[in-house]
C-alpha cells in the first residue's frame, strides 16, 4: 500500500522497499512540478527527463523553442520506458545531479 504524498497523483500499483521512494519510503517532495519525456533510461534508479517549453526573444519580437533536461529519481515500483510523459517533483539534492523525483508516469 502506497502512502499520500499529498500530490493529486495516481500512486504506483507494485509496492518497493527503496527508502528513497516517494511512495514506499521516506523521501518528501517540495517545490516545483515539471512534466516531461524520458529520454533516457540507461542508469539505475535514474532517469533523464525533456521538456519543451518557448521564451521570448526580444530582438526579434518573437517566441522560440526551448528544451531542458533534468535528472530524476525512479523506484523499482514505477514501470518506464524511454518515450513514457512523466511527471517529476522537486526533492532534497539524492546525488550531484539529481534534485526530482518521478511521481506520475502516463503512458
Amino acid at each position: 500500500m502506497a502512502k499520500n504524498i499529498g500530490i493529486q497523483v495516481k500512486s504506483p500499483s507494485r509496492t518497493c522497499t527503496n527508502r528513497l521512494c516517494p511512495f514506499c519510503g521516506s523521501l518528501s517532495l517540495r517545490g516545483k512540478m515539471v512534466s516531461g519525456t524520458i529520454v533516457s533510461h540507461k542508469a539505475k534508479n535514474m532517469v533523464v527527463v525533456e521538456r519543451e517549453y518557448s521564451r521570448f526573444v526580444s530582438k526579434y519580437k518573437r517566441y522560440e523553442r526551448s528544451q531542458s533536461r533534468l535528472h530524476a529519481f525512479i523506484s523499482d515500483c514505477m514501470d518506464a520506458s524511454e518515450g513514457n510523459k512523466v511527471k517529476i517533483a522537486e526533492c532534497r539534492p539524492l546525488s550531484k545531479t539529481i534534485s526530482f523525483a518521478v511521481v506520475e508516469v502516463n503512458e
